[in-house]
C-alpha cells in the first residue's frame, strides 16, 4: 500500500511539475529561435532575400509554374495550366509534373480558404470545359486530397477521399503510364486507412512506372510514418531500402533524413541529438544525394531545405549557408510549411547560421 501511494505522488508530481515544464522548455526553445530572426541582419550581410519577398508557395524556381499560378489567380483562366502540363509530360519529366500538380492543386486550395465557395473557381471551371484533360483531372484529384486532409476531423473527410479516389481513376485512364494518379491515390490510402495490402499494391503500381521517384517515395513514406499507419522502425526500413537502391543521381538516398524528421521527439532530452550517429549518417546521405543530383532536380529543393535545417541544430553552420545560398527566396517546403508561420521560422534558422558562421569565423 506504502509503494502504490508513493508510486501516485510521483505520476502527480510527473503531471504537475515535469510534463508543464518540458512544454515551458520546448515554449522557450521555439522563441528562442524565432528570436534569432531579429538579432541578425543576414539580408544586408550576405545578401539574403528580405522576409517580404520570400515566397511561400514554392521549394525553388519554377517561373512558368508561378506565371500559370498567378494567371489563374488573377482571371480565373485555367488554361494556362492546363497548357503547361500539357507541355510536362509523364514520360520526360515525372517528377517535374508531380510537383507541378501539388502546386496548382495548392493554389486552388489556398483560394478557396480564402474566400469559400468561390476561390478556385478556375479549377472546377477546368473540369466542366475539358473534362478528358489529364492535367486538369490529376489537379482535381490532388485539390480533393489536400482539401480533406487540411481537416481530418470534419464530417466529409471520407467523402471528400473516395470522391479523390475515383478522380484519380480518370486522371490515369486518361493518361496511362504518368505515376501521378497513383501519387496522389498514395495520399487518398493514407487518408482513408487502406491496409498494408491496400497500400502495398498502389505502391508497387507506382514504382514500375517511376521506381526513382523521389515525390513519390516522400509520399509512401507519411503512410509508414508513427504518426499514420506505420512506426519509426517501418519509416526507417521503407527509407534505408530506397536509399540503398538508389540509381546514379536519385536523389533517394536523403529519404533517410526525412524519416528522421518525422520521428524526432517533441522535446529534446538528449544532448547531442543532432550530432549523434543517426542524424549524421542521415546528413552525410543527404549530402550525398544532393552533391550527386542534377541542379535541375524539381525536388532538389525539398532536400536543400529540410538538410539545411539539420545541419544548424547540428550546429554546422558553414554547410548550413551552403544549402540556404541555394534555396533563397523560396521556402515552401518541410520543413518550413509544418510551421504556423514558415517565413519566421526560415528566417530564424537563416540567421542563426549566419550568426554561428561569423562566430566561427571571428574565433578562427
Amino acid at each position: 500500500m506504502e509503494f502504490l501511494l508513493i508510486l501516485l505522488a510521483l505520476v502527480v508530481i510527473c503531471g504537475v511539475v515535469v510534463v508543464p515544464a518540458l512544454r515551458r522548455r520546448r515554449r522557450a526553445e521555439q522563441d528562442a529561435l524565432l528570436g534569432a530572426g531579429a538579432a541578425v541582419d543576414p539580408v544586408g550581410a550576405h545578401g539574403f532575400v528580405p522576409p517580404g519577398q520570400l515566397d511561400v508557395r514554392l521549394p525553388g524556381p519554377d517561373p512558368e509554374l508561378l506565371a500559370a499560378v498567378e494567371e489563374a489567380r488573377r482571371t480565373q483562366d485555367w488554361k494556362p495550366a492546363s497548357e503547361l502540363l500539357a507541355r510536362t509530360p509523364a514520360a520526360d519529366a515525372p517528377e517535374l509534373r508531380w510537383q507541378r500538380v501539388q502546386t496548382l492543386a495548392g493554389a486552388a486550395v489556398r483560394e478557396l480558404a480564402e474566400t469559400p465557395g468561390t476561390g478556385g473557381m478556375w479549377l472546377r471551371h477546368w473540369r466542366v470545359v475539358a473534362p478528358k484533360d489529364a492535367g486538369g483531372a490529376a489537379v482535381q484529384a490532388e485539390f480533393l486530397v489536400q482539401q480533406a486532409l487540411r481537416d481530418p476531423s470534419s464530417q466529409d473527410f471520407r467523402m471528400i477521399l473516395e470522391e479523390a479516389r475515383t478522380v484519380c481513376a480518370e486522371a490515369a485512364l486518361l493518361a496511362p503510364g504518368d505515376p501521378v494518379p497513383y501519387i496522389v491515390e498514395l495520399g487518398v490510402a493514407r487518408g482513408l486507412n487502406a491496409s498494408e495490402a491496400e497500400f502495398q499494391s498502389v505502391w508497387e503500381t507506382v514504382v514500375a512506372r517511376a521506381p526513382q521517384h523521389m515525390g513519390a517515395h516522400l509520399a509512401a513514406l507519411r503512410y509508414w510514418s508513427a504518426k499514420w499507419h506505420g512506426s519509426q522502425e517501418q519509416a526507417d526500413a521503407f527509407a534505408q531500402r530506397a536509399a540503398a537502391g538508389a540509381a546514379e543521381g536519385s536523389l533517394l538516398p536523403a529519404l533517410p533524413l526525412f524519416a528522421v524528421h518525422d520521428h524526432l521527439p517533441d522535446v529534446q532530452l538528449v544532448r547531442g541529438l543532432f550530432q549523434s550517429v543517426v542524424v549524421s549518417q542521415a546528413i552525410e546521405a543527404a549530402q550525398f544525394a544532393v552533391a550527386g543530383a542534377p541542379e535541375n532536380h524539381p525536388v532538389l529543393p525539398h532536400v536543400r531545405h529540410l538538410l539545411a535545417w539539420f545541419l544548424v541544430r547540428a550546429e554546422r553552420h558553414g554547410e548550413a549557408l551552403e544549402q540556404l545560398r541555394k534555396v533563397d527566396g523560396h521556402i515552401g517546403a518541410v520543413p518550413w510549411t509544418y510551421e504556423q508561420d514558415p517565413v519566421a521560422a526560415y528566417t530564424a534558422y537563416r540567421a542563426m547560421a549566419v550568426a554561428g558562421f561569423e562566430a566561427g569565423r571571428h574565433s578562427a
